[in-house]
């Protein structure tokens, strides 16, 4: 029984239904066997990266330089599934693709394009994203780390937190302060003073490497800068990038619980009936379905004004809020329904649930965006 009750979709293209197939069978065949040991062992499954390149799906959107050039939409349905194998899967391939690979071909030069692309494009290298710091959070202008202009290089300091495969990145994006500005600098993560550790004992994203970043006078020379772009519209681009692969991959999760709660439901008895033939059940089974279709359709249309180029940070906002907490709603929803199961690693809504409670938080917290929409209802800041 499809749990796709408006028949999204049919709204996709054939070449859309492909994307969504091929990346489904992968995850059927490739992450769902092995995604609850990597979380349990904490360890991200580094044996998918390649598989993952060849089927094009890190920088998709991206015309040229070895990318497939894929529609948002079908970006929006990778992230989909890959998130209903585990957010740690997507969250992967939405640094790899929207936060390094996006930002080199917006802002970079035609040389660090011609370098960076193809490589990261085909796993021959992995990206980092260095915004985030201890102190800063939803506040990124608090930022601490500096660069100052040396000769014909730039000396680069401070640290960075919270950084998603930071420590398997052979290059890492960072964003400092200068005295003109917020600048972007690629850093290749073997130069001396650069160091990533991996921040350990997580109860959440435990199959995704997240590090601490240090540079302790990192130096690169001017042409590693991006040059096309100054302030922190730079990284706040690459961040409305992300969050709209984010808002499909949600949807992806709550996906999953779904389906798992339903088979689960039909085969449970109690009091002589299969907990599927109670109201109570139904009825919050069909609360589930009425929100997840309501962030499939929200989604859909978002990945369509994004195609047209109308889209705007406003809407993104919107939608990773919304779907972010309907998905962590619904996993949380059956996770009890589960009973006892229910915490146990061998049902999947424990492990998506405590996912969610980072993906909740990255990209904007929920009252980031919220305070965002209410900007745009209002005309005034209230951050």
């Amino acid at each position: 029984m499809s749990i796709d009750l408006f028949d999204i979709n049919s709204l996709l293209s054939e070449e859309e239904q492909i994307v969504r197939n091929n990346v489904s069978r992968f995850v059927d065949e490739n992450v769902k066997p092995i995604i609850q040991e990597c979380f349990e062992s904490h360890s991200f499954p580094k044996q998918l990266i390649q598989p993952i390149a060849e089927l094009g799906l890190l920088g998709s959107s991206i015309e040229g330089y070895g990318c497939a050039g894929m529609n948002s939409i079908s970006y929006g349905l990778i992230c989909q599934e890959l998130e209903r194998g585990d957010s740690g899967v997507r969250s992967f391939v939405s640094v790899q693709s929207s936060l390094v690979m996006y930002p080199i071909f917006t802002f970079g030069s035609e040389e660090q394009k011609e370098e960076w692309l193809p490589k990261l494009a085909k796993a021959e290298a992995i990206g980092c994203f260095g915004l985030t710091e201890s102190q800063g959070g939803s506040d990124p202008a608090n930022m601490k780390t500096h660069a100052k202009k040396d000769g014909d290089d730039w000396v680069i300091n401070g640290s960075k937190m919270w950084i998603t495969n930071g420590s398997i990145a052979d290059l890492a994006l960072i964003w400092a302060n200068t005295e003109d500005g917020i600048r972007g600098f690629l850093v290749e993560t073997s130069t001396s003073g650069f160091i990533a550790n991996e921040i350990d004992n997580k109860f959440s994203l435990r199959a995704s490497v997240t590090s601490e970043l240090f540079l302790d006078n990192v130096r690169v020379p001017n042409k590693n800068m991006l040059p096309e772009v100054i302030g922190l519209k730079g990284p706040l681009s690459c961040l409305t990038q992300a969050r709209y692969g984010i808002s499909w991959g949600a949807i992806g999760a709550a996906e999953a619980c779904l389906d798992e709660l339903i088979e689960y439901t039909k085969t449970r008895v109690l009091f002589d009936r299969a907990l599927d033939e109670n109201q109570a059940i139904q009825i919050r089974l069909a609360d589930m379905q009425r929100r997840m279709t309501n962030a499939g359709l929200l989604s859909h249309r978002l990945g369509q004004l994004k195609d047209e180029g109308k889209m705007n940070p406003t809407q993104v906002s919107l939608a990773k809020w919304n779907n972010v907490r309907m998905a962590l709603d619904v996993a949380r929803d059956c996770r009890d329904m589960l009973g006892g199961s229910g915490i146990s690693a061998e049902y999947v809504p424990i492990r998506h649930m405590l996912n969610l409670e980072s993906v909740i938080t990255y990209e904007g917290t929920e009252t980031i965006h919220q305070l965002a929409v209410g900007r745009a209802l209002t005309g005034k800041s209230a951050f």
